[in-house]
């Protein structure tokens, strides 16, 4: 091989060096505009939140310690063993610590436990104060763990709710005494409606698959929120 021929390839391979050098060097100065930063709940929600999000599936020592480094109260739960389909080995029970209450007490996957504290903190919170001038204080839902399929039965695709995997937000108590529900106020064309479009399209960001109203009749009186296997891809109706 000539010199000639060397010489080009030389300096591609030096250029090319020196990019990933530069990629890697960013990524460090700048974890969180990265895929392969850690998840910080401090920082923003961004481009690569899902997908670092879905990481910690597979790490519920890292999820509880994010949790912890964040002062989200929350107790960890015995596994529950209900079959092929169904029960949790990383569940976790959300306390009053760290963002509003549920009513019930959210029972649920530490993933989703760590993606509603983002989205409390980073979506309704400022939801909240932008729309309504209130906090909120309560958040009530229709519950998570539930072995049961897509449409309530045992055919057919199973729900991620029979894993914990999933959450049902039924709608959200203020501190000035309000009470803000998806079956009541999801239409409205005031600031109880904006609210409510608000925190839907900031859990899009947050949780893999969330449907409102807008998707179907089923869904007409609550958000369902999960953080099912996409890849870091969310899908939001």
């Amino acid at each position: 091989m000539s010199l000639r021929k060397i010489g080009p390839r030389l300096l591609i391979a030096v250029l090319g060096v020196a990019l990933a050098l530069g990629i890697w060097e960013y990524g460090k100065r700048n974890p969180a505009t990265v895929p392969w930063g850690p998840l910080n709940l401090a920082d923003p929600v961004g481009r690569f939140t899902s997908f670092k999000l879905d990481k910690l599936r597979e790490d519920f020592p890292g999820c509880r310690a994010l949790l912890d480094s964040a002062g989200q109260r929350y107790q960890v739960l015995p596994p529950i063993d209900g079959g092929f389909y169904c029960g949790y080995r990383d569940g976790v029970r959300l306390g009053p610590g760290g963002g509003a209450p549920f009513s019930p007490a959210a029972t649920t996957s530490c993933t989703v436990a760590v993606a509603l504290f983002l989205w409390q903190k980073q979506v309704i919170d400022p939801a909240a104060e932008e729309h309504l001038g209130a906090r909120v204080t309560r958040i009530d839902s229709f519950g998570s763990y539930n072995c049961r399929g897509i449409r309530g039965g045992r055919e057919g695709r199973w729900s991620e709710h029979a894993t914990a995997n999933a959450i049902d937000i039924a709608g959200f108590r203020l501190s000035d005494g309000r009470r803000i529900t998806i079956a009541g106020d999801w239409n409205r064309d005031d600031a109880r409606g904006r609210f409510l479009h608000a925190v839907r399209d900031g859990a899009c960001r947050i949780f893999s698959t969330t449907l409102s109203p807008d998707y179907n009749d089923l869904h007409r009186d609550h958000l369902h929120l999960d953080r099912g296997r996409r890849g870091g891809w969310t899908y939001c109706r």
